[in-house]
């Protein structure tokens, strides 16, 4: 039987995406293996759309729970993930949008229910970093966990059809992604540490806390989630193929001369751009902005994970 510190049965709460849809009939599914795991009956709160997770999560806490499972996509998983930075209370996964990137740099299953939802019960826990993000100096900030961007990939996010994304899935993005590939690069500054600056005309800047998107296709190659560092990208098509010369530059790591594709690392940045761009964290498309900073929290959030060796690329120490 699964039970805490003071002796009593284990209780999880479970935020779910009302929205999402699934093949499965995800509460009865959860509350059986809460069962079958001697976990007491879930603690079940639904996101609407004034509210993606954070008052949730409030709740969950204020509730003493054991685990909170974010039951969504990267954008609940993110307004949970918020509030329970900094707290001793591990978040747990259940992919159920169409990115799920964070699960899949964390080896979470995320075409299989049932396994998420038992690892997230018998899992580890293990510390990541989380990024907080100001926005033209705003007071009040946001975090992402998996990568942000400011320009062509926040343009993106914010065309992509939702009707289409859920008939085709990640399908939607590649639609989205060649109806936005014209335009034109913008002057822009980035500060690393406070000091070092580079300044150019990116499309894109890019901010990972962890490198793989849909397909394993690394973003940022060799960036750890635990490293208490960020890695920043900057895309720089040039001429008339420079969108080729992006992807030679992906598949290259950003390596050669006169790269169109660059990377540094850093624990704090900050972006300035001439005219404002769009961005986006973690999929979520939050407007335009001409002012970004990025700073690390390292190790701020517990993560409960399958037990097993992970991607030594993800984690400092790839055994759990």
């Amino acid at each position: 039987m699964a039970t805490s510190a003071a002796g009593t049965r284990q209780r999880v709460a479970v935020i779910v995406n009302p929205i999402k849809k699934t093949d499965v009939d995800i509460r009865t599914l959860v509350d059986g293996i809460c069962r079958d795991e001697g976990w007491d009956k879930p603690l079940w709160l639904e996101t609407t759309e004034e509210d993606p997770g954070r008052g949730m999560a409030r709740q969950a806490l204020e509730a003493g729970v054991d685990l909170v499972i974010a039951a969504g996509g990267d954008g609940t998983v993110r307004c949970v993930a918020a509030e329970l930075t900094g707290t001793d209370t591990p978040l747990g996964l259940l992919p159920l949008g169409t990115g799920n990137l964070l699960a899949r740099n964390l080896d979470i299953p995320v075409d299989d229910p049932a396994a998420a939802i038992s690892g997230a019960l018998t899992g580890a826990d293990r510390g990541i970093d989380v990024v907080h993000v100001t926005l033209d100096r705003a007071l009040k900030g946001d975090v992402f966990l998996v990568m942000a961007g400011l320009g062509y990939d926040a343009a993106l996010m914010g065309d992509t059809n939702d009707n289409l994304k859920d008939r085709v899935g990640w399908l939607a993005y590649v639609d989205a992604g060649v109806r936005n590939l014209p335009g034109k690069p913008v002057k822009s500054t980035i500060r690393l540490d406070g000091g070092k600056e580079i300044s150019g005309y990116p499309r894109s800047v890019m901010g990972g806390n962890c490198g793989k998107i849909m397909g394993g296709l690394e973003i940022f190659p060799g960036a750890r989630i635990d490293d208490g560092l960020l890695d920043i990208m900057t895309m720089a098509p040039k001429g008339r193929l420079g969108w080729l010369g992006v992807v030679a530059g992906l598949l290259r790591r950003g390596k050669g001369k006169g790269a169109s594709v660059e990377y540094y690392q850093c624990k704090e940045a900050e972006i300035f751009t001439e005219i404002p761009q769009d961005f986006e964290v973690d999929g979520d498309h939050l407007g335009k902005v001409s002012h970004v900073a990025f700073r690390v929290d390292p190790s701020a959030l517990k993560v409960r994970m399958p037990r097993g060796e992970k991607d030594p690329a993800i984690l400092t120490d790839p055994e759990v």
